[in-house]
């Protein structure tokens, strides 16, 4: 087996690993798969060389931050997929899921005091960094994070990119490196490890696996979780099973018209791949791989000259690289803003320009102020506004030109840039399935100034932030039938 690129494995603790443990235990919290994972794989590594099972811990808690049906159900049909991938291999993969606030307290020291050492999944936002170092103080031996988030560690680099030009610049220099040590398709294949068959009694009997009701999402199960009940499940399927035919339906259908359809609403044409990243179901590797084998690529096809530019660079065709620009440069620089910055998702991270712009022009005369539940509602005299949020609430994403359009309005229709941002957060947080994700957070301050240059010319509310109409956009976009799709 390759061993993992040392700039990926971050020490969580300065304890040792118990050579007299009965088992390496790998707590699976971010990338929750079984594919294409450098966590999965380091366990296995350590495991086979200190010659002890393997035992896979993939816990869903009730009381993280908008804990509802909707996330509910994706993550649980991909803890489905992980237990049926985990069949008759040899680990113990131990699906458990909360159902009363606080159950789990003592479950990752129950298993980690019996382990030679903890491996977990390195993911820079949301409440996971919290969740790490108290982590940290419990586990009581080595404990390491493992960052399987995309193909640019986010430890290459110390510095804080706060444009995609640049970024993309810095990857053209430092990005070649890294694909030469992409994680393996399948860490348990060639795997040699013995098994347990068994966790000990006195975990098992106060920590029962989830059922298998509950594993397969039944919505009778999930009303007995003290979850948000009012933001349903929608029909988008989680797990690796279904976003690896999601990805292989994208690469035969629409990669070829990517780079002119994806913009419009009435075409659909974009991957649907972020939930699944968001969640871990699918690795950016795993995305990366496939689609090189569709192009017959080879890293001999990359350009080798550094200019920052989106096309040319890979070698492959305009919608492959169209696509690897949103996939790896505009993905992988919010990894990089939330890794660097603990105040990423406040307006204080802005860049000055935009930061003095919004704050300085709070007092403009606003046409039109809504409240928290009237955006949440869709209740906007704006029908395109409207059908975005219907979008949001029924199918819990956004098409992403509208995504723009829907943040922008929110900036220009709510009193202060302050409000603004709470609104943003809380509706997409709720509601999308890739919320609470740098990707996700990069969009909603991309909205406020970030990663962006100054416009002109001033406008109020806006000063020199982008500005967005929704007569504009149906101007240049294809929205007919989104619109009648989306209509309340």
């Amino acid at each position: 087996m390759k061993g993992i690129p040392a700039i990926r494995v971050r020490r969580v603790n300065d304890l040792p690993a118990d050579p007299g443990g009965e088992y390496v235990l790998y707590w699976m919290t971010a990338a929750r798969r079984g594919r294409w994972n450098f966590g999965l794989q380091r366990a296995v590594e350590l495991a086979e060389k200190a010659g002890r099972p393997l035992v896979i811990l993939e816990a869903l808690r009730c009381d993280y931050p908008w804990a509802c049906d909707r996330f509910h159900s994706f993550i649980l049909n991909g803890m489905e997929d992980n237990r049926e991938h985990f069949e008759g291999r040899p680990v113990l993969y131990y699906p458990w899921a909360e159902r009363e606030r606080g159950e789990g307290k003592g479950l990752l020291q129950a298993l980690a005091s019996r382990a030679v050492a903890v491996v977990t999944d390195d993911f820079p936002a949301f409440f996971l960094p919290r969740m790490l170092r108290a982590a940290a103080f419990k586990v009581p031996v080595r404990l390491e994070a493992v960052d399987s988030n995309g193909l640019f560690p986010m430890n290459a680099t110390d510095r804080t990119f706060t444009a995609a030009h640049s970024f993309r610049r810095h990857l053209q220099k430092t990005l070649p490196a890294h694909l030469e040590h992409l994680p393996e398709r399948d860490p348990l294949e060639t795997a040699s490890l013995p098994r347990l068959e068994s966790l000990p009694d006195e975990v098992a009997a106060r920590w029962p696996a989830a059922s298998a009701p509950l594993l397969a999402a039944d919505p009778e199960a999930l009303k007995t979780l003290p979850l948000d009940h009012s933001v349903g499940a929608v029909e988008t399927r989680g797990g690796a099973d279904a976003a690896e035919e999601v990805l292989r339906r994208f690469l035969a259908g629409k990669l070829h018209v990517y780079p002119e359809a994806r913009s419009h609403p009435d075409d659909d044409a974009g991957s649907g791949l972020s939930p699944y990243l968001h969640f871990g179901h699918i690795s950016s590797h795993q995305v990366f791989s496939e689609l090189a084998e569709c192009e017959e690529w080879t890293p001999g096809r990359l350009s080798g000259e550094v200019t920052g530019s989106r096309e040319g660079w890979w070698g492959m065709s305009e919608g492959a690289e169209a696509f690897l620009d949103q996939l790896i440069t505009w993905r992988e620089i919010g990894f990089n803003m939330c890794c660097k910055r603990e105040d990423y998702d406040r307006l204080e991270s802005l860049p000055d320009w935009a930061l003095h712009d919004l704050t300085s022009r709070v007092r403009d005369r606003r046409e039109y102020l809504y409240s928290l539940p009237e955006f949440e509602s869709a209740s906007t005299h704006d029908p395109l506004w409207n059908a975005a949020q219907t979008q949001l609430l029924w199918e819990g994403r956004i098409h992403n030109t509208l995504r723009m359009l829907w943040g922008k309005k929110i900036l220009e229709w709510t009193a202060s840039p302050q409000d603004a941002l709470a609104v943003m957060i809380e509706l997409n947080n709720k509601y999308a399935l890739d919320g609470r994700d740098p990707n996700s957070t990069s969009g909603t301050f991309w909205v406020l100034g970030r990663y962006d240059r100054p416009w002109g010319p001033i406008r109020k509310i806006y000063g020199r932030v982008r500005y967005m109409s929704s007569a504009n956009t149906l101007r240049k976009v294809r929205a007919r039938e989104y619109l009648e799709k989306y209509s309340l």
